[in-house]
């Protein structure tokens, strides 16, 4: 059996500045995801609430970050009891713009941890299409 994992990349009208701005700035987190405490900086913690309940959502440790090509930081969900997985994005420059790649692991594994994976394939799907309409609104 492999590692469950979630991959995705999309495309954007912003630079990869722009773009890691919408990844690391709590004021823009919060237009398309959730809001942080504080930015996501290398070696910071990382907590994200609501923005309309306020509820701790997200939390875990910015393991790396290196503007503005990639950020790694842990990630843990009530869901998900004690089990910390890993998200990964990458930004690469493409003519007119950036690809922006997405890679979710450490997700449960076997038949039982499915529809949590299913919900938080779902989910990135729409945060992500959020941060697309955002930023090409603001272009």
């Amino acid at each position: 059996m492999t590692d469950t994992m979630i991959r995705k990349s999309i495309y954007l009208n912003a630079s990869p500045e722009q773009v890691w701005d919408y990844l690391t700035d709590p004021d823009k987190l919060v237009l398309w995801f959730h809001k942080p405490t504080a930015p996501l900086e290398q070696g910071n913690e990382l907590k994200m609430y609501g923005a309309e309940s306020g509820n701790l959502l997200i939390w875990g440790t910015v393991k790396t970050a290196r503007r503005p090509s990639y950020i790694e930081y842990t990630f843990v969900i009530g869901p998900m009891g004690d089990a910390v997985s890993l998200v990964k994005w990458t930004l690469d420059p493409v003519a007119g713009g950036t690809r922006l790649s997405l890679e979710h692991s450490g997700l449960p594994q076997g038949a039982e941890g499915f529809g949590l994976t299913l919900n938080l394939d779902e989910g990135w799907d729409e945060h992500m299409g959020r941060m697309r309409a955002h930023l090409h609104d603001s272009a």
